[in-house]
């Protein structure tokens, strides 16, 4: 079976055609590939799949097997496989995700893609959608315990869940400590993806991200919009800023027209390998 290593602002996948391949059971398969030691490596497994409704479907399988409904710097790369690999010849494409159909405008220099920006849509602020337990709508300061301390969660739907928490410093305590005892609380009924932000002024965000499913990543792109649509909530930012992850920049922006949230950002191929 063929397959791309591809990432984007190191948040890396798996890229699988499967409009050649076939694959029979995607979770085993993604937490085989995505062993750092005894696989490829990767946050997770990424299948591009024909689509009813769109140019192409995706599917994606973090590295514990879960299937998650959409990601951002994924989906980058999916509309950088297609195009490079001339599957497609318009440089905008339509992606159909379990969080609805999302539109890419690529960026190409030299014949391949090397950004692009993507409508991530509307951010979901119910607490019932999000989903999370809480009274609050918009859900802004929800607090949550852990180890009998409250931290003040904002709550986000980028089509996948997210808790945003505001700090003065981002540490490993943070994100390995905090993070997936967050992750897995009770108040979230389908688990959550946890971002811990500092807000450098009011263009610039630093963050980390605790993802579920696969714990830190470089970079998550529905976490830097989650990040962003929090901090406007907050009165913390304007509505477009630079998003700063381990693994580079995510240029963000809730248009206020539209409600939708716009992602730009980088897209690389690693390496293509047979597994």
């Amino acid at each position: 079976m063929k397959f791309t290593k591809m990432h984007g602002c190191g948040n890396d996948y798996v890229y699988i055609n499967g409009l050649t391949e076939n694959v029979d059971d995607p979770k085993s398969l993604s937490i085989k590939m995505s062993d750092r030691h005894f696989g490829v490596g990767s946050d997770g497994i990424v299948l591009i799949l024909p689509s009813e409704t769109s140019d192409f479907k995706m599917r994606m399988f973090n590295a514990d097997g879960s299937e998650a409904e959409m990601c951002g710097n994924a989906i980058r790369c999916v509309g950088k496989y297609v195009y490079d690999n001339k599957m497609i010849e318009s440089e905008e494409v339509t992606i159909e995700t379990l969080a609805g159909v999302k539109k890419l405008e690529l960026t190409v220099e030299n014949n391949y893609v090397t950004y692009a920006r993507v409508d991530m849509g509307e951010p979901i602020l119910s607490a019932e959608r999000i989903p999370v337990k809480s009274s609050l709508e918009p859900v802004v300061g929800e607090l949550v315990v852990v180890d009998h301390q409250a931290y003040a969660l904002t709550c986000v739907s980028m089509g996948n869940p997210h808790g945003v928490v505001f700090v003065d410093e981002i540490t490993d305590d943070h994100v390995h400590g905090l993070g997936p005892k967050l992750e897995v609380h009770d108040k979230f009924p389908q688990k959550i993806n946890i971002e811990f932000a500092k807000v450098i002024d009011d263009h610039n965000i630093e963050m980390r991200v605790w993802e579920r499913g696969s714990g830190e990543t470089l970079a998550c792109g529905t976490g830097a919009c989650a990040t962003l649509v929090a901090a406007v909530l907050n009165g913390k930012t304007g509505r477009k800023a630079a998003v700063n992850l381990i693994g580079g920049q995510l240029i963000i922006e809730w248009d206020e027209a539209t409600n939708h949230v716009f992602m730009f950002g980088p897209a690389v191929t690693v390496f293509e390998g047979i597994w």
